[in-house]
């Protein structure tokens, strides 16, 4: 999941051989679970705001620590 101040707005999904990895499925099993209507509403209330990243430009805080791609 990707966050904006603990909103949710978008996710990447994993592949499939990730849910047989023990370390991944405990760190989702101790996460949040998020239904798609969740996603949906944070991401119009980030539309709404003109904050959603994947639509409109977002200043960031600290660049530094988005990793490089």
């Amino acid at each position: 999941m990707y966050f904006i101040n603990g909103i949710p707005f978008t996710f990447d999904e994993l592949p499939h051989t990730a849910l047989h990895m023990g370390e991944i499925v405990e760190v989702a099993s101790q996460s949040l679970a998020y239904e798609p209507e969740d996603l949906y509403k944070s991401s119009c209330y980030l539309i709404d705001e003109l904050c959603h990243p994947m639509l409109f430009d977002v200043e960031l805080e600290n660049p530094e620590l988005l990793p490089v791609d």
